[in-house]
């Protein structure tokens, strides 16, 4: 994956194996996949966390390493499904709440140049992601500000 702000090449990872079936020493019951998804969803977790408790515990104590596969639906699908989910997108929360915290570091650090830099760069990530999502996750009048981002963030 190239890095959108700097001049280094990606980062070269290892892909998920190609398969169309879950292993067969993973047979848990798409519902009760499903029922730990929302559990652990109302306890505070993220889609992406939720994956990995699913994957490390497992349900009832049997690892589930791809929810997609194992249910035909992606963790956000399922928390939709239920009303579940958070009302921003995993993703854009995260730079959300990066954004903020630079802004702060920068009201007490006015002289730190480059968190001031790193700041343009999350607040620019941010305006992409919202110009992504905008009329789909989000309304379709939605504008990223720092007083915005800390309401949401509330």
């Amino acid at each position: 994956m190239a890095r959108m702000h700097t001049r280094r090449r990606g980062q070269s990872g290892s892909d998920k194996p190609v398969t169309d079936e879950p292993p067969e020493w993973s047979d848990v019951d798409a519902e009760d996949i499903e029922s730990r998804v929302v559990e652990l969803a109302e306890q505070g977790y993220e889609p992406s966390q939720i994956g990995m408790k699913l994957r490390d515990e497992g349900v009832t104590g049997t690892p589930i390493p791809d929810v997609k596969l194992a249910t035909g639906k992606k963790v956000t699908e399922i928390l939709d499904e239920h009303d579940a989910g958070s009302e921003l997108p995993e993703d854009l929360y995260n730079l959300m709440e990066r954004a903020v915290r630079l802004r702060e570091h920068m009201e007490e650090h006015p002289l730190d140049h480059q968190n001031k830099r790193a700041l343009q760069n999350t607040e620019s990530k941010v305006r992409r992601l919202v110009s992504y999502y905008r009329g789909d996750e989000l309304d379709e009048d939605f504008k990223y500000s720092y007083d915005v981002a800390v309401e949401l963030l509330e």
